[in-house]
């Protein structure tokens, strides 16, 4: 990857230089602490970088296994807080994957509005952030408006913005109001102009083209190699997308495109998601068409009594109501014995839950596939050889997620 760099060290004999050790950052919070990069330095030429994979430790994974199934939701909002309901979602399809769940169509599509809507918020921060750091700071604070409103839209579903726990195994907890519906199609009218603004700021922008065009290229061979999925791979070249090759929640039903890139550069990196966004746009239009098609259904969770609380009436004027009310607020539901993986298309990538039952009521075993633990492990060797400056554009390219990498 190096060689693609016109910076070439080997020229000058290692007994007439003088390296500076330099501790990368602070342009994020978490670059000294969370996840550090110490560089060895030939004047703004980075020769090596030592990283550290995070300094959180905060044990999600055995946390979980000390849980009901329900209550780990909260804990999955923690890994990519930019995307957190993909999180959810992709929990919840895991625990009904094992358990044989037969989840209603209306309840696919439902997850999918959201999930998409999920990517656009989450494309939105990387793209605007790669705007910043390449020193266009006015298409960060616009498009921060059009994420301010999704975040609105989850407020109105299940009452929270950032950390949603949004959903229930089996489906969601309450069907979408009509102010729901009234946010989601603002928003589908509105956010196609500011992001085709946002496209008319950068795409073609001569001073950003520069600056990211050949800035921490990965190879599509490098990028298999060390396990990338997502955006990040797809800008390499190679057309993975979980959604297509592994169709969960009914994405079989969509007709959208996979955008690829050819160099796996920071402008690469930055056109695959902004072209995403246009698809999730589209993809969210077919689920409400699909969903007026299902206009004689109404229910917005499986029948899975045990993980889905009953309504207050119910639980104050049936025996039945009120044991499954007590049974799942005490965790006191067993989960049949079972092995299973499943993944979703992340924010960032191939997000997995691997789940071993031993037919308990918490896991016996969980295991986060976190995509960004997996693509950070190549960032070393993608800046090296380039300038100081080009390794904060490829970090804010791979869209690092501190609370992903470190679980």
């Amino acid at each position: 990857m190096s060689e693609q760099n016109p910076y070439n060290a080997s020229q000058f004999p290692p007994s007439e230089k003088e390296y500076t050790t330099l501790n990368l950052g602070p342009t994020h919070p978490a670059t000294h602490g969370i996840f550090q990069n110490v560089l060895k330095m030939d004047g703004e030429i980075i020769m090596h970088s030592e990283p550290t994979i995070g300094y959180i430790h905060r044990a999600f994974e055995k946390l979980a296994e000390r849980r009901p199934y329900y209550q780990i939701t909260p804990i999955t909002d923690r890994l990519n807080y930019c995307s957190s309901p993909i999180n959810n979602m992709g929990w919840h399809m895991t625990v009904e994957k094992l358990i044989g769940a037969e989840i209603p169509k209306r309840v696919e599509y439902l997850r999918v509005i959201i999930m998409e809507l999920s990517r656009i918020a989450d494309h939105i921060i990387c793209n605007a952030v790669i705007g910043v750091d390449s020193g266009a700071l006015t298409g960060f604070v616009y498009m921060f408006q059009e994420r301010e409103k999704i975040y609105e839209i989850y407020e109105e579903i299940c009452g929270a913005r950032l950390t949603t726990n949004i959903g229930r195994i089996g489906g969601l907890e309450r069907d979408f109001s009509p102010a729901a519906w009234q946010k989601i199609e603002k928003f589908l009218d509105e956010f196609p102009k500011v992001l085709k603004e946002f496209e008319n700021l950068l795409n073609r922008n001569r001073i950003f083209m520069d600056r990211t065009i050949n800035c921490g290229p990965i190879s599509a061979e490098a990028a298999l190699n060390y396990g990338f999925t997502g955006p990040n791979l797809r800008a390499a070249g190679v057309d993975y997308d979980v959604r297509v090759m592994n169709p969960y929640s009914s994405y079989q039903d969509f007709d959208f495109i996979i955008p690829v890139g050819t160099n796996g550069d920071t402008y690469d990196r930055y056109m695959v998601r902004h072209e995403e966004m246009q698809q999730s746009l589209s993809i969210i239009r077919q689920a409400i068409q699909k969903l007026q098609s299902l206009k004689d259904q109404t229910s917005f969770h499986a029948d899975v009594p045990e993980f889905y609380l009953p309504p207050k009436d119910e639980v104050y004027n049936t025996m039945e109501g009120l044991i499954w009310h007590f049974k799942i607020v005490m965790g006191e539901v067993d989960i049949p014995k079972g092995e299973v993986y499943h993944c979703v298309e992340g924010g960032n990538g191939e997000l997995g839950f691997y789940l071993i039952s031993d037919g308990g009521r918490t896991p016996y075993r969980l295991h986060f596939r976190r995509p960004c633990f997996i693509y950070y492990q190549a960032y070393a060797d993608m800046i090296r050889g380039s300038m100081l400056s080009d390794a904060i554009l490829t970090m804010s390219s791979m869209n690092v997620i501190a609370g992903e990498l470190d679980a």
